[in-house]
């Protein structure tokens, strides 16, 4: 590690712990020394940012989606190279060309580059360029034109091969092109490369030598010449259905009771008969060929199933005629002998090599393969390939562009939060806005995987929900937001909506999915055990009202069941069961339990009671207090805890970045990231509401049952003995 002792470096303290703060060319110059543990994060993911995507992919060198270290420090490294003053960085927008170093052979290209842009744009006149001139790099380059890239277009090719060769070259470019597939040319035209052009030949050389083994042996594999194929293609048409006539003649033969089921039932034909039928129809070609006998012939012109009357006519005149001589049938010995005089173009036509090649004029493919035309065109590939307008330099002035606008506004997210911690940006990870239940959430984030991520990011001690965007024309997306300020009990349940705008100020629509329970205020934890308490006497009181209304209903059932048996089928009065005797005993017992526990009551009330009275005025408030605390005491410890430790680091890791700080959010920063619904200023508001409930006397009545207790425990305590 180079040491950074000649730079003096300024650090900022933001989230608990210093951040390094970038502001001149200097401090570009020497980020390389600044030692990687004191950068925010040591690597982010290129998707799933709020950044454009150009961008993190020219500074993605090794493309594995991820941006890392030392692709940040190469691209900084690069940027300074290139520019006169790197300071001029800090003020983003259009790359003027007068920032330029020009005083090397790097620098003087960029700049001859970016005159050749500028003119390509029809914008010769203009001093600067801007990264959106890059958007469709078609534009940048002419088709007849070299642009360093090795891809050839039929329109170089003719411009380079000229008036003896141009034409020649151009048509070789078209069926490379239509025979390997065309290759992307920078100029938007589709071309060849070395490894096609060289593709194309090898397939040609094959090809030509399976069209010589045909001559070679032209007897055997042409009888027809260049009828033979035509006749082969009669054969193939109806071989099958051939043999399959044949076959069934064998059996005929071999046993006379085959011949009358292998030949169409009668039945067959009577389920034909109610449809319109055409020579075309599957049914009708489904019938075997001709009539099934024992060593019968395939007829050639009548008696021909006519599904496959117009295919055997071609076999005849395309095949049968000329190889076997005229005839109206064709047995079993002539169909045999017919298929061995084409076995060999049959095979030979099998060993046809593979692509589109093979579909060329044996001729062209002759005349192409016999001259110089290879070695043409792979001299025109290697000439744009060497060219001084290349690709290459056209990139690095793309990044340079790119880098000039976006490369601070990564550094302010990478190698430190600045963007983050500052009140007026948005960070490169925050999505947008979601609005949900009189409040807006700003640190929200894209999730790819909610699950996945829900894994990890409890660990940032942030109360999380999850939602699912849906918006007519886009694919869902997935979010992450945190609610730091606000209560949230019995909010949050997955199938709630919201609203969420992204960055663009798009709006989607939000459902909540999955929620992270988290402590959010210690005021909410002061209230929490009040709410759970007084939610468990809720359920209490419910389900014991509901299970003695599932025990009245089923009473209720029983009760009519019997009394409609009774009604159907009286039966005879049983005796009735004697009535027990009361016992008092019993009921003395439960009334003197019922006693002693009020009395028990009764007596741990007044002793409250009492104590409280035997202090001093200013004690009671502590008393009061302790109780409080002794109450809400744990729930808020947990939550004082929990709210200590949130930070932004494990929501970044869980979408792949590797943060390298303890990012905290704390209390009055959570507070900025979810904004309450308050009134506008100067706004009035009337307190009437025409459907409010009627107040409750409940309250007055416990109050009068307080005091009385408490003027009971006085006069108990004798407190009251000097009054009377």
């Amino acid at each position: 590690m180079t040491s950074n002792a000649s730079h003096r470096w300024q650090f900022f303290r933001r989230g608990g712990f210093d951040q390094v703060e970038l502001k001149t060319a200097e401090d570009l110059r020497h980020l390389h020394t600044l030692d990687p543990k004191l950068w925010t994060a040591l690597a982010c993911p290129t998707q799933g940012l709020e950044f454009d995507a150009t961008t993190l992919k020219l500074i993605d060198s090794n493309g594995d989606g991820n941006i890392r270290v030392p692709e940040i420090l190469g691209a900084v490294r690069f940027a300074c190279e290139r520019l006169l003053d790197p300071g001029v960085l800090f003020g983003g927008g259009p790359l003027k060309l007068a920032s330029l170093r020009a005083d090397d052979d790097e620098g003087r290209k960029l700049l001859a580059a970016a005159h050749h842009v500028l003119e390509r744009l029809g914008q010769t006149e203009a001093a600067a360029l801007t990264a959106a001139d890059f958007a469709d790099m078609t534009r940048l380059f002419a088709a007849d034109q070299p642009n360093g890239d090795g891809v050839v277009p039929a329109a170089l090719a003719q411009a380079q091969g000229g008036a003896e060769h141009g034409a020649l070259l151009a048509g070789l470019v078209a069926d490379i092109v239509a025979t390997q597939g065309a290759v992307a040319d920078r100029s938007g035209e589709p071309g060849v490369s070395a490894e096609t052009t060289a593709a194309f030949f090898e397939q040609a050389a094959a090809v030509l030598a399976w069209h010589q083994r045909a001559q070679d042996a032209a007897e055997a594999v042409m009888p027809l010449g260049e009828a033979t194929a035509a006749a082969a293609d009669a054969v193939a048409a109806v071989q099958a259905k051939v043999e399959d006539f044949f076959t069934r003649c064998r059996l005929a033969a071999f046993d006379t009771r085959a011949a009358e089921p292998l030949n169409p039932a009668a039945t067959a034909y009577g389920a034909l008969a109610g449809s319109t039928l055409g020579a075309g129809d599957a049914a009708v070609a489904a019938l075997p060929l001709a009539t099934v006998a024992a060593g019968a012939a395939l007829p050639l012109s009548e008696g021909v199933n006519p599904g496959w009357a117009a295919a055997i006519a071609t076999l005849r005149s395309a095949a049968v005629v000329p190889l076997l001589g005229e005839r109206s049938t064709l047995g079993a010995d002539d169909w045999a002998a017919l298929t061995a005089r084409l076995a060999a173009h049959q095979a030979w036509r099998a060993q046809r090599p593979a692509g589109a090649v093979a579909g060329l004029e044996p001729a062209r493919l002759q005349a192409l393969c016999s001259g110089e035309a290879q070695a043409q065109l792979l001299a025109v590939v290697a000439a744009d390939a060497a060219s001084d307008t290349s690709a290459a330099t056209i990139d690095s002035l793309q990044r340079l562009t790119h880098l000039h606008r976006d490369l601070v506004t990564l550094l302010r997210n990478f190698v430190s939060l600045a963007d983050f911690y500052d009140p007026q940006q948005l960070a490169v990870f925050q999505a947008g806005t979601l609005y949900l239940d009189q409040r807006s959430c700003t640190l929200v984030l894209r999730v790819a995987d909610a699950g996945a991520h829900a894994k990890m990011a409890p660990f940032s001690g942030c109360y999380l929900v999850y939602c699912q965007c849906e918006r007519a024309g886009e694919a869902p997306v997935t979010i992450a937001a945190a609610l730091t300020g606000g209560s949230v009990d019995e909010l949050m349940v997955p199938g709630r909506h919201g609203v969420f705008y992204d960055r663009q100020g798009r709006d989607w629509a939000a459902t909540v999915t999955k929620v992270v329970d988290q402590p959010v205020s210690v005021r909410q934890a002061f209230f929490a055990p009040y709410r759970r308490a007084g939610q468990f006497i809720e359920n209490q009181i419910r389900n014991f009202a509901a299970a003695r209304e599932k025990a009245a209903d089923a009473g209720l059932q029983g009760g009519l069941a019997a009394t409609g048996k009774a009604v159907a089928a009286p039966a005879p009065a049983a005796p009735a069961a004697p009535t027990p005797p009361f016992d008092i005993a019993r009921f003395a017992g439960i009334f003197a339990a019922l006693g002693l526990a009020v009395g028990a009551i009764g007596t741990a009330l007044t002793a409250a009671l009492s104590g409280l009275f035997t202090l001093a005025g200013w004690q009671l408030p502590l008393v009061l207090a302790g109780v409080l605390l002794a109450i809400s005491g744990p729930s808020m410890l947990l939550a004082v805890l929990t709210l200590r430790r949130r930070n932004l680091g494990p929501l970044l890791d869980a979408n792949g970045w590797a943060v390298n700080a303890r990012a905290r959010i704390n209390i009055p920063f959570g507070s900025s990231l979810t904004a309450l619904a308050e009134l506008p200023a100067g706004a009035t508001r009337s307190a009437v509401d025409p459907f409010a409930e009627a107040p409750s006397r409940w309250p007055l009545w416990l109050a009068l049952a307080a005091v009385a207790a408490a003027l009971w425990g006085a006069w108990r305590a004798g407190w009251l003995a000097g009054l009377v």
